[in-house]
């Protein structure tokens, strides 16, 4: 039996509380597609030591991330602001779930402080779903994305952010007009799935979200990603790929579901490297400028390399037209 305790407060306390009620499914084993080598390179110390002398928390030990050791030893860390304790309960996510704390207001000056010490030419920003601030956490958002910009002016900055349910529009603009190089908000799975497997979040205001940042800012990059693995079929992923260019997305990435724990939600499948490839050329095929497709494929996976090539293929259309 696998329980994950969360001892990060000082008081033993289930992880997710949410779950402990939820029948026990086994863990599949691994194909050897998705075996990663540990973590413990010297710049991964370097990386991490640099995140724990600033006292700040990342999606990558949060989310239990199986490219933390290739992403740090390079240097690349995705931070995750406003605390590391959800307001959510996604079946498939490994982020605490509980009462956050209040917003710290000296993290924007850590997080950037951070970002210009790792000498970093691009940084990806997430946080964890804040539903119990008016604003979804929208402002503090922004400020970080000021902070970085004071202390590091030449990295770009890459958000992915919550869906700011049931907040004022203005919540999402406060961010969009804080001017990040690239809005990211992930759809996660197809809409059939919400129910067992994003119960706190709508399909189509996720979409919405992500069709305002074009409406607003035309110049700026959006993102979004999708797990497979959960169930989905085929022809469910060629719809999202297409509600996605409909809200004028960019950039999609497609990964494989890993199950954190026996009571998260459970894998279905493995999906074969060949199906990762079909997926990327039907995404292309549809008129994407970047699309990342494979089983360790990450939202912030090679996120600054993306970037690059991002926006050349933006270049490259806008030559063509």
């Amino acid at each position: 039996m696998a329980v994950v305790i969360d001892n990060l407060s000082g008081a033993v306390r289930p992880r997710h509380p949410e779950k402990q009620t939820n029948p026990e499914t086994p863990l599949l084993r691994k194909p050897d597609w998705l075996r990663v080598r540990a973590p413990g390179s010297a710049g991964y110390n370097a990386t991490r030591d640099i995140v724990k002398a600033n006292g700040l928390v990342t999606v990558c030990e949060e989310a239990a991330c199986p490219n933390i050791g290739e992403c740090w030893s390079k240097s690349h860390a995705t931070m995750m602001i406003m605390g590391e304790v959800c307001t959510r309960a996604c079946a498939f996510c490994n982020v605490a779930t509980g009462k956050p704390k209040p917003l710290d207001p000296t993290e924007p000056a850590r997080v950037a402080d951070a970002v210009a010490k790792m000498g970093l030419k691009h940084v990806v920003i997430t946080s964890v779903d804040r539903d119990d601030l008016a604003d979804g956490g929208a402002g503090h958002f922004a400020a970080v994305v000021a902070a970085i910009r004071a202390a590091a002016p030449l990295t770009t900055i890459e958000i992915l952010t919550p869906d700011f349910l049931r907040k004022p529009v203005e919540a999402a603009y406060t961010v969009i007009d804080a001017k990040p190089d690239v809005f990211n908000h992930n759809l996660e799975t197809v809409p059939r799935l919400y129910l067992s497997i994003r119960p706190g979040a709508r399909y189509y205001h996720s979409l919405r979200l992500l069709e305002r940042v074009k409406e607003r800012d035309p110049a700026q990059f959006t993102k979004s990603g999708v797990m497979v693995g959960l169930g989905e079929s085929k022809e469910e992923v060629m719809q999202v790929m297409d509600d996605m260019r409909s809200a004028g997305v960019d950039f999609i990435t497609i990964g494989q579901y890993l199950q954190p724990t026996r009571r998260h939600a459970p894998i279905d499948r493995f999906v074969h490297p060949d199906e990762f490839r079909a997926y990327e050329e039907i995404a292309r095929a549809k008129g994407f400028l970047m699309v990342a497709a494979s089983p360790l494929t990450r939202s912030s996976h090679h996120a600054g390399e993306d970037f690059a090539r991002l926006q050349a293929a933006r270049a490259a259309q806008e030559q063509r037209a």
